[in-house]
Order: structure tokens, then C-alpha cells, then sequence
């Protein structure tokens, strides 16, 4: 079996923005969308309807049924169209007999649901959690459905999102998803950032190569916009979409996009195809970043430190760091490199490469302290270098 999640998935989820209000028109248009503001050319490729796309209840041979008014034309004709724009497509399904909006969830139509999407080109399933019956568990459902897509004829890759319950992480690598839910749903506000980044710093570890950690779709643009009460809300600063959207990749978290990318900004579009943070996500190793405290204010003030792929006997390999300050006050980083296995004994100092103003800023040895601002982060690419 190929490995199909070598990187976290980077695309787009309707969910977000546009809620139950989604048809083929819609999702045509964020197609051509993906082409023509460069998200495709920054690494984005897959367009995933989520839930509220078919009928409320199956055919009389047992299988799902597209809304007839929301995709006329079927979803087969839609998946053939983004395939044409050299991209791929997803669809939502669920564990339990229902999906979270009420429609036909797959619970023991697995196998015929997995023959059904591969029918249909499909390319990505998120796989939800709602109306599951209580006496099967949800760790067997996710290795059914995985057993069944991978016995549909084609390669799909599975999106587990059980929300973080049931000790996800300790057993989803060896159901087969290729990356889980490990968060309740995100909203667009800063404490809804806050509270699923701080969540996950311990678990950073419980995501690598084809199964990664799922920190929640993206809000970066959103803006307080959109037609999905339940991630509607206030919206956030542009520094704090930057540092969202930074600390995401460094987790490794897939990057799923979820605002209207058909009228995002321009600020919004060079957040979200911002290469030199993007590479940190995708990098081919996929290893997980650790966490240090600043000393002083460790409730507020962190850094994340991820080693990346490279070649030692040529060009070495370089360190992305990430200075997060979560506080409504400036507050000082001061990372000492001995914590990061670098001592000064060693002879060696740390190029910082920064990720967003995309220039060297200098070159430090013993500890590198830096200034971040309220709800801040600081990308860094640092090239080991001789004093």
C-alpha cells in the first residue's frame, strides 16, 4: 500500500465558511479559485465538501445519494472537473448511523460507501463522529472504514475526527487513518487559537508520516465572516491569524483552509501561501517540535524547536523556531541554546532566517532573545554555523 500522507494534507474544507449552504457551483468556483490565487502553486490540492451533500436517505440498493438540487449533475461530474484542474476532492461521511447534520452516516454501509466514493473519484474522506451506537466502539469503526477504503479499488486517504475523545492518539497510527481530530471544533477568536494550540503542546509527539495530528481546520481569514454559526464569531487581528497559521505548520497539523478563498485579502492569501512557513510544515522528515519555557513567564512565553530534513555531509540541517507569546503584553524569548542541544563549548551559533520578513536577522551564539508582541509569533529558519 502507498503511503498517501507522507506531509500533512494542505487544502480547502467548505465547513467554516459556508456550513450546509454548499453546491456545485460553490465548490467549482473555489476550484478555479485555488488556480487563480496561487494556492495550488503553494502546495494546496485538495477540495473537501463536508457535511449536508446528500440526500436523507440512501437508494433502494443501499447507497448514497447526492442532494439533487445542491449537484445536478452528480458528484462524480464535479470530482472529474477538479481533477481537470490538477486537483483532488474529498467528501464527509461519519461513524455513526448519522452525520452530525442528520443525514446517512456510513455505520455498516462501510464497505459499500468505500466502493460508492471510489466510484466517484474521490480522493479524501473526513470521517466525523456523531450518533455513534454506544456499545461498539469508535476505534473499531475507524479500522472498518479504513479496511474497507483500502480494499475500494482506490487510494483515499482517511480523516478520522473523533474531536480528541477515546485516547485517540494511543491507538488511531494502527487503524490506518492518515490523521485524526485531536481537538474539539475551532471558532474565530483568539481564545479558540489559544486554547487548541496549548491543548496540543504535549502531544506533538503522537504525529508523524501518515498519520498526523488534526488541530482543526483553519479560521486565517474568516475575519468574523460567513454562514456556519458555529465557527462564526469575532474574528482576529492579522498578527494573530500569522500566529495561528504558524503554529499549525510547525505542529504539523494539516492545512485545511476554511474562509472564502474567493475573496480573501490580500493580506489573508500571503498568510496562507507564505512559503517559508509552509516548507517547515511539509518538511519531508515530519519530525515532531518540542516545547521550551521562557523562564521568567512560563505561562505566557514559549518556543517550539523542530528539527528539520537535511543533509549533515553537505549543507547540515537547519532548526525551525517559533516564539510564541499567548500574553496581551510585549514579552521577551530568550532561548538558551543549550537547551536545544547546542552548547557554546561546542564552537557553533544559529542564522536566523525570519520566515515572515523573509531576511536574515542575525547571527547569535550562548542564546538568541527576542521581542514578541501581544498574541505574537516569531518564525525562524536557523542555519548551525561556526563562530
Amino acid at each position: 500500500m502507498a503511503i498517501l500522507a507522507k506531509t500533512p494534507p494542505m487544502g480547502w474544507n467548505s465547513w467554516n465558511t459556508f456550513g450546509n449552504n454548499i453546491n456545485e457551483e460553490l465548490v467549482k468556483s473555489i476550484a478555479d479559485a485555488f488556480i487563480q490565487r496561487g494556492l495550488k502553486d503553494a502546495g494546496y490540492e485538495y477540495i473537501v465538501i463536508d457535511d449536508c451533500w446528500s440526500e436523507k436517505k440512501r437508494d433502494n440498493n443501499g447507497r448514497l445519494v447526492p442532494d439533487k438540487n445542491k449537484f445536478p449533475n452528480g458528484i462524480k461530474a464535479l470530482t472529474d472537473y477538479i481533477h481537470s484542474k490538477g486537483l483532488k476532492f474529498g467528501i464527509y461521511s461519519c461513524v455513526g448511523t448519522h452525520t452530525c447534520a442528520g443525514f446517512p452516516g456510513s455505520f455498516e454501509h462501510e464497505f459499500v460507501d468505500a466502493v460508492t466514493f471510489a466510484e466517484w473519484g474521490v480522493d479524501y474522506l473526513k470521517y466525523d463522529y456523531c450518533y455513534k451506537p454506544r456499545n461498539v466502539a469508535g476505534e473499531d469503526l475507524y479500522k472498518r472504514m479504513a479496511l474497507a477504503l483500502r480494499n475500494c479499488g482506490r487510494n483515499i486517504i482517511l480523516s478520522a475526527c473523533n474531536w480528541g475523545n477515546d485516547g485517540v492518539q494511543k491507538w488511531i497510527r494502527e487503524s490506518g487513518c492518515h490523521l485524526y481530530r485531536s481537538t474539539g471544533d475551532i471558532s474565530d477568536n483568539w481564545k479558540s487559537i489559544e486554547g487548541i494550540m496549548l491543548s496540543q503542546l504535549n502531544n506533538a509527539c503522537f504525529s508523524g508520516i501518515d498519520c498526523w495530528n488534526d488541530m482543526d481546520m483553519l479560521v486565517v481569514g474568516m475575519s468574523g465572516t460567513g454562514e456556519n454559526e458555529h465557527v462564526l464569531s469575532t474574528g482576529c487581528n492579522e498578527s494573530e491569524y500569522k500566529t495561528h497559521f504558524s503554529v499549525w505548520a510547525m505542529m504539523n497539523s494539516p492545512l485545511m483552509i476554511g474562509c472564502d478563498i474567493r475573496n480573501m485579502s490580500e493580506q489573508t492569501a500571503a498568510i496562507l501561501t507564505n512559503k517559508d512557513i509552509i516548507a517547515l510544515n511539509q518538511d519531508i522528515e515530519g519530525r515532531a517540535p518540542y516545547c521550551i519555557r521562557q523562564w521568567n513567564n512560563l505561562d505566557n512565553v514559549f518556543s517550539l524547536i523542530k528539527p528539520l530534513s537535511g543533509d549533515a555531509s553537505t549543507t547540515g540541517c537547519d532548526y525551525a523556531v517559533a516564539m510564541v507569546n499567548i500574553s496581551d503584553v510585549k514579552a521577551e524569548m530568550s532561548l538558551q541554546f543549550f537547551d536545544i542541544g547546542l552548547p557554546y563549548s561546542s564552537g557553533l551559533g544559529l542564522e536566523f532566517y525570519d520566515c515572515w520578513k523573509h531576511e536574515v536577522i542575525g547571527f547569535f551564539t550562548e542564546r538568541a532573545s527576542i521581542d514578541i508582541e501581544p498574541h505574537e509569533c516569531r518564525v525562524f529558519r536557523c542555519k548551525v554555523k561556526k563562530v
